[in-house]
Order: structure tokens, then C-alpha cells, then sequence
């Protein structure tokens, strides 16, 4: 027997459960389909249990940073499993949200059971077959683990496997440097851990490198061990100890691994090619309406080829719904996509960094820059490690990155300024509430303008206008 829907989505992670919440509020007839955990990696081993360990860490380090204020704190005592506890509980906190009951409640069929394709309009699951007038395939990603000899031959540590830890870890060795490595590495370090990030290249490659200084050298003042430009001969494991073997002789021994060295797309045993779907190893071929190449089926979210991160999945989705249920045909643009690391001080970005506009543009690129210690909220917080900076390409914004204290929440400015097509004079006659950070952006808006606002030309003008009284 065959069972018929209006949709079907093939995960109830961050993206698909978007979808599904919005197609059967609209009264369409959805099929979800989710082997593990509701939510996905977001809720369960990514953002959320990341975001709650970060402010644990943060809690642990507050004593450290109020010496500069003359206050004095004894030494913290870390009681890690009640850590974990408190990661725990936000996570079921937030689980009711996307818990199937909730959908079910909003009229969709949940089936615990992995999908895969048998034709090219019909998904089997759970022993049921499924046909759909259009499908999502939402399957999200995985660590993905790098080929180094003897790493398979002993316990290693992913994101799905480190939250629920309840061992601190004496030294944790964590192998990458992006944001999972740098976000894990400053939390188990500020709760007492030990830590050492090894990396093949730079750490946080996609982001400005002079921002990226000032988050290396914070890591490092807090006695992270960092080793860029390294190569990983070997990993051993020997009585509950892991070492890892580097090219140049180098060895690091610790007690735990942390294996953060990107993602990689779920699109194993989905049926892709019975479907006619064309796929990689970098993920599923989509084209701007996120449509495969049997366009009755889309995908978004990780397991396509494109950038990973839950906001990209939660915005594929509405993109998805006015193509498959309003048939409007949406498209993304990606040239105002944010994204930060929540390490203290923050990291943001959003649209070209310094190096892609210069790489793409050449002499049409200007940069302005403010730095932290000329705003007086930070002065007064002592929260002067950080820098904004904008990227104009002749003379419109094209990017923005931002290091310091709410750097998350500073870059929105900008997204919007690239999202709407504004131009920095519609900035600079904002009024921004004092001492706040918010002025920040401002500030670096009207920077463009100091040099010919304060001119010769400008003084003549002002001398001779005040002949008129």
C-alpha cells in the first residue's frame, strides 16, 4: 500500500522541521521522517549544547576577568558533571519545541524510521511506502574524520559524543581549528582542562585574518596551546591515553581527542540515485531554488553542496515553501549571510572579508575600521580587545567583520545594510543610545565621511558662510 502526501521531508532537523511546521500550518498533508533524535544535530550535539558549555566556561572565568575591576574571587571549584547537567537541561528545555508530539499536534505524519528513495516519487520508511507530490531532504551532516593512520584504532570524541561526557577531561587535544574547535577549546580550558588545537592550516580560515589575531592571541593568553601549519603522521591510543604523532617529530599526548575537522554530508543509503538525484561528496547538487535534478525534489540545509550552518537551513526552508507550495520561484543570495564564533571575545562576519574583496575587486575596495578601545562602554566594561570592520566596493558595503564583546548581535547591523542595499549616510543619521556598543557601528559608518567633512574645502565653505551672519 502507498501512502500519499502533499510533502515529504526526509529529516526533522533544523531545516526540515521548518518546513513541516510551515506546509502543515498552510493545511498541506506532510510526512516527516527521522530515525534519531528530534531537533538534529542543532539541538542534540551542536549549537545548543555548545552555546550552554560556552556559558559554563564563561561563568568559571568571570572570577579571572573581575581582578582588572578590583574585585577578587577565590579560585572556582568546577563540579563538571553538574556542568553537563546544565547542558542537559537546556537541551530538554528546548526539546518540547521540536518533540514530535508538538508535530503531530500541527498535523503531520512522524515516522521514526530512516527514508530511501526507490523511484524517483517514492520514499520507503519504517516498512512504509510513501509518494509525495514534492520532497525535502533534510539529513543534515556528521563529523567528518580525517584518514590519519591509528585515529580508528581507539576512542575519539565528535560533537555527538562530547556533550554528554561526564569525565572532565585532564588534556583535551582537539584536531581542527574552526569554530567547534576554538568554541570547545576556550570552554573545557576555562572549566580546567588542559588544551591543545592542532591544525593543518590557520585556525578559523574563513574569517579576517587581523580579527582572527586577536581571538588567536586571547586563546593563547589563556594558556590554549595552538599548533597551525601541522601535519598528523599518526594517532595512538595506549592505556586510555591518546598521542598524536605531528611531522615534525612533535608529540602530543593527552587524554582525550577531539576530532573537529569539518563536516560531512548525510546522503548515504538515501536511494539518491534511484531517485535521480546527482550528488558528491560535498553533498547534494542544488540549483539557486534549492531543486535537485529531479526538480520535484529539494534540498537544503547541510547535506548540499553550500555553506553549513542551521540559519542557512532555517532561510532554505522559507525559500523551499514559496517554490513547492506557492510556486513562486525563489531563489537564495548568500551575499549578505552572517555567521560567528562564540568564542569570548566573539567572532562575526557577514558578506566578503577584507581578503575575498581585495582578491575579487582589487582597487575598488576601501576598508574602514574601528577599534573597541574609542568606545566608552567598552572602556568602562574593559572590554577593548575588539575591531570592526567594514569592506566597501565602490563605495557600497560588501562585507563586515567585527572581534569583541555582542559581535553577534553587532554584525545584524550590517546584514542589514548588505540585505537592504543601504548606503553608510543612512547609518550615520541613526541615533544610537549611549554607552552602548551599538555606537561602534556607527562610529565606523561615519569614518568614511572624517576626512572630507574636515577638509580645506569644507573650512573655506564654513568661513564664508558665516559672512552671512
Amino acid at each position: 500500500m502507498i501512502e500519499k502526501f502533499d510533502l515529504c521531508i526526509l529529516g526533522a532537523g533544523s531545516g526540515g522541521l521548518s518546513v513541516a511546521a510551515g506546509a502543515a500550518q498552510l493545511g498541506m498533508k506532510v510526512a516527516l521522517l527521522e530515525p534519531h533524535e528530534m531537533g538534529g544535530d542543532c539541538l542534540n550535539s551542536g549549537c545548543v549544547p555548545s552555546k550552554a558549555l560556552l556559558a559554563a566556561g564563561k561563568a568559571a572565568h568571570a572570577g579571572a576577568a573581575a581582578a582588572k575591576f578590583g574585585v577578587a574571587y577565590d579560585p572556582p571549584r568546577v563540579d563538571f558533571g553538574a556542568v553537563k547537567d546544565h547542558v542537559a537541561g537546556v537541551i530538554a528545555t528546548i526539546a518540547p519545541v521540536d518533540s514530535q508530539e508538538r508535530f503531530e499536534g500541527l498535523g503531520c505524519t512522524v515516522i521514526r524510521a530512516s527514508g530511501k528513495f526507490i523511484d524517483r516519487k517514492t520514499v520507503e520508511a519504517g516498512g512504509r511506502r510513501i509518494r509525495a507530490r514534492r520532497f525535502v531532504i533534510a539529513t543534515g551532516s556528521r563529523a567528518g574524520v580525517p584518514p590519519i593512520p591509528g585515529l580508528a584504532d581507539g576512542p575519539y570524541l565528535t560533537n555527538e559524543t562530547i556533550f554528554p561526557l561526564r569525565d572532565q577531561p585532564e588534556h583535551l587535544i582537539i584536531i581542527g581549528g574552526g569554530a567547534i574547535g576554538c568554541e570547545m577549546a576556550q570552554a573545557h580550558r576555562r572549566l580546567g582542562s588542559a588544551v591543545t588545537i592542532v591544525d593543518r592550516g590557520s585556525i578559523l580560515p574563513r574569517d579576517d585574518a587581523e580579527l582572527v589575531e586577536i581571538v588567536r592571541q586571547t586563546l593563547t593568553n589563556e594558556g590554549i596551546a595552538i599548533i597551525e601549519q601541522a601535519s598528523i603522521n599518526a594517532v595512538a591510543h595506549d592505556g586510555g591515553k591518546v598521542r598524536l604523532m605531528l611531522g615534525d617529530g612533535q608529540v602530543i599526548a593527552g587524554s582525550h581527542l577531539l576530532v573537529a575537522a569539518g563536516r560531512t554530508p548525510t546522503v548515504e543509503g538515501l536511494g539518491l540515485d534511484k531517485a535521480g538525484v546527482t550528488y558528491s561528496n560535498k553533498g547534494i547538487v542544488v540549483d539557486p531554488r534549492r531543486r535537485t535534478s529531479n526538480k520535484r525534489i529539494f534540498a537544503i540545509g547541510d547535506c548540499r553542496e553550500g555553506p553549513q550552518f542551521t540559519h542557512t537551513a532555517g532561510y532554505e526552508a522559507g525559500i523551499v515553501i514559496q517554490n513547492a507550495l506557492f510556486r513562486i520561484p525563489a531563489k537564495v543570495d548568500y551575499a549578505a549571510l552572517p555567521w560567528v564564533t562564540f568564542t569570548d571575545p566573539e567572532l562575526a562576519q557577514v558578506g566578503l572579508t577584507e581578503a575575498a574583496a581585495r582578491a575579487a575587486h582589487g582597487d575598488d575596495v576601501r576598508v574602514l575600521h574601528w577599534r573597541f578601545d574609542e568606545n566608552d562602554r567598552a572602556q568602562a566594561e574593559k572590554r577593548t580587545e575588539g575591531m570592526a570592520k567594514v569592506v566597501l566596493v565602490k563605495g557600497k558595503v560588501a562585507g563586515a567583520s567585527i572581534v569583541g564583546p555582542n559581535a553577534g548581535e553587532l554584525i545584524q547591523t550590517w546584514t542589514l545594510m548588505i540585505t537592504a542595499k543601504l548606503g553608510l549616510r543612512q547609518l550615520t543619521g541613526i541615533i544610537a543610545p549611549y554607552p552602548s556598543y551599538a555606537e561602534i557601528n556607527k562610529r565606523l559608518a561615519s569614518s568614511a565621511y572624517t576626512a572630507s567633512l574636515f577638509s580645506d574645502r569644507t573650512r573655506t565653505l564654513v568661513r564664508f558662510l558665516r559672512w552671512f551672519g
